[in-house]
């Protein structure tokens, strides 16, 4: 398995200017000047890349140098424009290990008082949800992320702030771009990159000590499953932002999905890493301490705690039929024309275009027949008269089509389920392959014997214990399916870690452990590998997120 060896960090110096904003943060003493002196050596010195990309990645001046500077910042590069726009707005924050800076990780966690603006000066009281917010949208126009127009793009490009403190993550994510962050998934995609600090935090001391405390090394395999929980994690964010916002599905799923998941997988995250710093002398006087005593507090405020996922529990289980039916035809395997993967699943890719509107007489409520299933009426071809695999076709409300023509919808994801169990191993010494195959058939399995009983479920509006158990286990089912089509996608033969099967076989494992499903007979395991990776992370400043993002600081 490769491992990600970044190249050297990319420095300030480097950064083109932004486009001029609107409202730009001013400057005083302190270490508000450090961070001002920074933003303005950013902003009137030459790019490495010659000055803002356009959507495709490329430089406006020299593109190879675009593209080659987009590429140093992440394993799967973002276009250029985010890449600047997200080291200048960390360069605008400061250094996040330094005392004396107001949005350092150590101020952060042992104020009291509401988060203060952003500004380049000393913070004056505003809170981040009251008289912050002009402050805080000239810090973001200042790094130029008015000029980004994709959901999953816009987080990327908010990273460093994200990965700070979630309650001011989360107002940021309301208030950037010309297309904010959907509401369900603001609050998931900052407790992840919170907890991904931390998971930093954790694997920089047990890496760093355990050479000469050879009993720290029992924890390298609990932080390498806490890793893989988060980039599977990630995985179902990262698609569910991709999902095209045009002809939106009424109770679209996986906004849905994340917001009742992400927080259910990151809480034992969160309780394995509290216990591996304690177990490290790492208490709550410490830094790692106040970061998850804060984290704690501010979950309600962000939508993550224990009411908000019971709130999409509730919505998950009236959409129980959709969440048990199958993908459709398109991606079902064929040895002579494999289909193609999804573009919801490559996450480096530009964001998929919205699906064009149904043809007069094929929309909603319509007896549009699908294309694909016109040849098997009747049972033929093997398949029954409601679609391949019992699949009816039918979406939420029980409308037509809910992926729309081209099938780029939510019901989609579920393809990467499907794809993971038939495909074929490379070699008959790759363990670890062949496992990641058993597991993904072995889900398979349970996403089928769940499927007719969840088509009956829920339509009642009960609440029942055991109908929400079934809406949790097919959350979980989209979780995996998720995880499978995104490391499908990056397998592109470039060695990407994300292509790797080790983290998906150690994540897919965390996923049926908590579905209560046996694994299938003896499996290789992956946890030293994984560890390899995070450990080579944190060594060389690389963050813990699916793209491999190269850190500033």
């Amino acid at each position: 398995m490769a491992v990600t060896r970044p190249a050297p960090r990319p420095v300030p110096a480097a950064l083109p200017p932004a486009p001029p904003p609107a409202h730009t943060p001013g400057s005083g003493g302190g270490s508000g000047n450090r961070r001002a002196d920074t933003r303005n050596s950013a902003s009137t010195s030459a790019g490495a890349g010659g000055g803002r990309g356009s959507r495709g990645g490329g430089g406006a001046a020299v593109p190879g140098a675009g593209r080659a500077l987009a590429h140093r910042y992440a394993a799967l590069p973002p276009p250029l424009e985010v890449a600047l726009a997200a080291l200048r707005l960390e360069a605008l924050l400061g250094d996040p290990r330094d005392a004396a800076n107001p949005y350092g990780l150590p101020a952060l966690t042992t104020r009291t008082a509401p988060t203060p603006r952003i500004t380049g000066r000393e913070a004056d009281g505003g809170g981040a949800g009251g008289g912050g917010g002009e402050e805080r949208a000239g810090l973001l126009a200042a790094a130029g992320l008015g000029r980004i127009p994709a959901a999953d793009q816009l987080v990327r490009a908010l990273r460093p702030v994200l990965r700070r403190d979630v309650a001011l993550g989360h107002a940021c994510a309301a208030a950037a771009g010309p297309c904010p962050v959907p509401a369900a998934l603001r609050g998931p995609v900052a407790l992840l990159a919170v907890t991904a600090t931390l998971l930093r935090q954790a694997a920089r001391i047990v890496d760093g000590r355990c050479g000469s405390e050879p009993a720290l090394r029992q924890w390298r395999p609990v932080l390498a499953a806490a890793f893989a929980d988060l980039l599977a994690c990630e995985s179902l964010t990262g698609v569910a932002l991709r999902r095209p916002a045009a002809r939106p599905v009424p109770g679209g799923l996986l906004p849905a999905v994340a917001g009742y998941v992400v927080p259910t997988v990151v809480a034992d995250v969160l309780a394995r890493l509290e216990l591996v710093l304690t177990e490290c002398g790492h208490g709550p006087a410490g830094l790692e301490g106040r970061m998850l005593a804060k984290l704690a507090r501010d979950l309600p405020a962000a939508g993550v705690d224990a009411a908000g996922v019971t709130a999409w529990q509730t919505h998950l289980v009236r959409a129980l039929p959709t969440l048990a039916r199958s993908p459709r035809t398109p991606y079902l395997p064929h040895p002579a024309a494999p289909p193609a993967l999804p573009a919801l699943f490559r996450l480096a890719d530009p964001h998929p275009a919205p699906a064009p509107a149904p043809a007069p007489g094929t929309g909603p409520g319509t007896d549009r027949q699908d294309p694909q299933s016109q040849n098997g009426q009747n049972g033929q071809n093997g398949q029954t008269p409601d679609g391949p695999d019992g699949y009816d076709g039918q979406g939420p409300d029980g409308r037509d089509g809910p992926d729309g023509p081209d099938g780029e919808g939510d019901g989609v994801v579920l393809a990467g389920l499907v794809r993971g169990a038939v495909r074929p191993v490379d070699g008959a010494g790759d363990t670890v392959r062949a496992a990641l195959a058993a597991v993904a058939r072995r889900l398979l399995s349970e996403h089928r014997a769940l499927r007719r009983v969840c088509r009956t479920a829920g339509r009642d509006g009960s609440e029942d214990p055991a109908v929400r158990a079934l809406a949790d286990r097919q959350a979980l089912l989209w979780l995996a399916a998720a995880v499978l089509g995104v490391q499908e996608a990056a397998d592109d033969g470039r060695g990407l870690f994300l292509g790797g099967p080790h983290w998906t076989l150690l994540a897919l494992s965390g996923i049926t452990e908590r579905l209560g499903v046996p694994l299938p007979g003896p499996a290789a395991d992956p946890r030293e590998q994984v560890w390899a990776e995070l450990a080579d992370r944190v060594r060389h400043g690389v963050d813990c997120d699916i793209y491999a993002t190269r850190l500033l600081w």
